[in-house]
């Protein structure tokens, strides 16, 4: 049964839900910012430029163990190539906007605004570019800000917040519930167990590059399995 909402309320609906777990990691990040050496305003700057949680906490960390700038923008790209991936599965159904209106849709891509958005064209093929564009800002409205003002809300409790009350719970949690239900295929499980396994027996590297290499290998290892599967 298709919904009556507009794409627009459906959107918004969709990516409601993810601000019970996106309040407690933005408010870690900006806890996190602060203890790190920034202020308030440099920590909303980030969130807001960056728009990018496991980067943005990728980076703190190696900027407050004064690792190399160059190999700080290569983790943070690396935790992000996901991200490329999105673009790309995006491109079919949003590719054809204007310009302005594709910069703002690359603006939103994060986790959630991606896997609200697939799902819901998938679901609805019929769909025009304005119906997609819709459901997309939509699932974007209730995320998108919201990372920013908790981020602000972090930054300026600080410490105020009870160790007890482990924020940090929300990062794994998200990142468990948005990858989990796209492993659906066997290149996909490889891919991530692969990964997995990798960082594991980097963690010797310096800077943290165990995380860059690892992800490498986890790309290859399911692009590999993806290409004899196509050949088969």
């Amino acid at each position: 049964m298709q919904s009556t909402k507009s794409p627009y309320r459906q959107g918004i609906a969709a990516g409601l839900p993810f601000i019970i777990i996106l309040a407690p990691f933005g408010v870690l990040f900006g806890v996190v910012a602060t203890e790190a050496g920034l202020d308030i305003v440099e920590a909303l700057v980030m969130s807001t430029l960056a728009l990018a949680g496991a980067a943005q906490f990728t980076a703190l960390q190696l900027l407050t163990e004064h690792v190399p700038t160059v190999i700080v923008v290569a983790a943070a790209l690396t935790v992000n190539l996901r991200l490329a991936m999105y673009s790309a599965a995006l491109t079919p159904h949003l590719g054809s906007a204007s310009l302005p209106v594709r910069l703002a849709v690359a603006y939103c891509v994060v986790d959630q605004t991606y896997a609200c958005s697939v799902s819901a064209f998938e679901e609805n093929p019929h769909w025009t570019l304005r119906q997609r564009l819709a459901f997309y800002f939509g699932a974007a409205t209730p995320i998108m800000p919201n990372w920013i003002v908790f981020t602000g809300v972090g930054a300026l409790v600080g410490e105020a917040i009870p160790p007890e009350l482990a924020l940090d719970f929300a990062v794994p949690i998200t990142f468990i519930a948005l990858v989990v239900p796209m492993m659906r295929t066997g290149a996909h499980r490889a891919a991530a167990l692969t990964g997995i396994v990798a960082s594991l027996l980097l963690t010797w590297l310096p800077y943290s590059l165990g995380i860059i290499v690892s992800g490498m290998i986890g790309m290859a290892v399911g692009a590999e399995i993806e290409r004899r599967i196509e050949l088969s």
